[in-house]
């Protein structure tokens, strides 16, 4: 068994993250997995997490095999921050996986930080997860009934010692034993000394991706956007419940779980995923297009310019200027580095808020009725400094269109959204909201018009956090800390999480 002794903790708890002090959810997780012998995988890997860097700015790992042994590394902070040259070239061998974190359960610490590497019947296996498991405590309850020690305290632990716990003589019996054990959402990498297995859950709620590289080594992805990064081509979506495990015979496909219900979460289309990647077969920059011009044919306005809160709203705000007719500009311009240190600002460069993130362009904004396009307003503590930069910088009216319907509910299967009483469309109406928020006028997508423009059917995706339906029950005022306690021997930095 080895471990790579350099796992240093940096202040990930205090970290400025990307999206510090902005109204927008946490993504969650991104996980990658390779098989290519002859391939530095860990090179590989880090270019694929480096690619998912979106879905989790708080921890990174890679797990590396080489036929007998598993060997792990993990760092608190950014991609760019976990590995250095001398950490890749320690991981050798011809199969990994990765992992970058948000945490939706269990705080941010290095204990918490994945790959999880447990012992099994099978010997050592090393775990990915992306996904919330809403009976985590249940299951943890369970386990350490069976005699499980536990050293962290996030569902991603659960998940790992489950699979290692669990009978069977391969790992594909031990996942078909686990699968019906585990409710929620997840999507999983996992590593065996010989193997890369990706395991979607029978909802589909996280996306998972199978692709192929040039000289025939194979990559799995939470989203296919890290294939173009790595040099990879799309090969297909991994099903919900599907087990894929690829080995030196290629590619393999089992039934973990049967399917009987899909579920994918509306917001990896409207938002979480990157407008690159392509879910169900849709290329989401095209989708949020389509969300744009459904937008403009519900909410028109009587505007001059359509510009976008920048980034993640930008394909959105072209469609509505496109079926508008409304120019299309550019106001508002993005620090893209901001959010990259790990440094505090102080009280003085909090009290500027949006400022420390956007600059408005005021020779575009002066005397313009403007469109704002939005992603989403989750607890509208962002959009009414927005508006008044853009009044600040000269415009007349800002007209607010958001291209989702409003939120209204948490998310328990892998977002971090907050309670239900911090989501302004739980407390307010429409109106309320644009009062709130020192917009001119509001308009949100319907859910219709949202399933209009997926052009996907609408009884395969997740609609709960508009509607309150949730695919599998939920526990409804969930903490993302249940799972902490002391535990019986707190990790160094340098150790990694294993099985006793």
């Amino acid at each position: 068994m080895r471990f790579d002794r350099g796992e240093r903790v940096m202040c990930g708890d205090c970290g400025y993250r990307d999206d510090d002090g902005l109204d927008k959810l946490h993504e969650e997780c991104g996980v990658f997995g390779i098989y290519a012998p002859g391939v530095d995988v860990a090179r590989v890997t880090f270019f694929g997490l480096y690619a998912l860097q979106h879905r989790g700015q708080e921890s990174a790992g890679i797990a590396v095999a080489d036929g007998r042994r598993i060997a792990v590394h993990r760092q608190m902070g950014l991609v760019a921050q976990a590995f250095t040259e001398d950490d890749l070239a320690r991981l050798g061998g011809d199969l990994a996986i990765g992992h970058t974190r948000y945490s939706t359960t269990g705080s941010s610490n290095i204990q918490n930080a994945s790959p999880f590497l447990v012992r099994s019947s099978l010997g050592e296996i090393a775990v990915a997860h992306n996904g919330n498991l809403t009976n985590a405590d249940r299951l943890r309850g369970e386990l350490e009934g069976e005699g499980e020690r536990f050293l962290a305290s996030t569902d991603s632990e659960i998940v790992a010692r489950l699979i290692g716990h669990a009978h069977g003589e391969t790992i594909v019996d031990k996942l078909r034993r686990t699968m019906p054990r585990m409710i929620g959402a997840y999507s999983l990498t996992i590593l065996t000394p010989t193997q890369v297995i990706g395991v979607r859950d029978p909802l589909g709620v996280r996306p998972l991706s199978l692709g192929r590289l040039p000289d025939g080594g194979y990559v799995i992805a939470s989203e296919s956007c890290a294939f173009a990064t790595v040099g990879a081509e799309l090969v297909r979506d991994i099903e919900p419940g599907e087990i894929v495990v690829l080995d030196a015979d290629g590619v393999h496909s089992y039934v973990g779980q049967v399917s009987t219900r899909r579920a994918t979460c509306v917001f990896e289309l409207i938002y979480l995923a990157q407008p690159d990647s392509a879910i169900g077969g849709q290329r989401l920059h095209l989708a949020r297009q389509r969300m744009g011009a459904e937008l403009a044919r519900e909410h028109p306005a009587e505007a001059d310019i359509v510009i976008a809160a920048p980034d993640s709203a930008t394909p959105a705000a072209l469609g509505y200027a496109r079926e508008s007719g409304i120019p299309y500009a550019e106001a508002l311009i993005k620090n893209r580095y901001i959010g990259r240190t790990f440094i505090q600002p102080d009280q003085r460069l909090r009290e500027i808020g949006v400022g420390l993130k956007f600059n408005a362009l005021p020779e575009v904004l002066a005397g313009r009725r403007v469109v704002l396009v939005e992603d989403s307003i989750v607890r509208g503590t962002t959009s009414r400094p927005l508006i008044e930069l853009l009044r600040k910088s000269g415009a007349t009216e800002v007209h607010m269109r958001v291209h989702s319907p409003p939120m209204a509910w948490p998310c328990y299967l892998g977002v971090d959204t907050g309670r239900r009483a911090e989501l302004i469309a739980a407390r307010k109406s429409v109106e309320e909201i644009r009062d709130a928020i020192g917009a001119d006028s509001l308009g949100y997508l319907s859910q219709g018009g949202l399933a209009r423009a997926i052009d996907l059917p609408q009884g395969e995706f997740c609609f709960a956090c508009f509607s309150g339906d949730y695919p599998v029950s939920v526990q409804m005022e969930f903490d993302k800390l249940a799972l902490e306690q002391p535990v019986q021997q707190p990790l160094r930095a340098d150790m990694a999480v294993v099985g006793d």
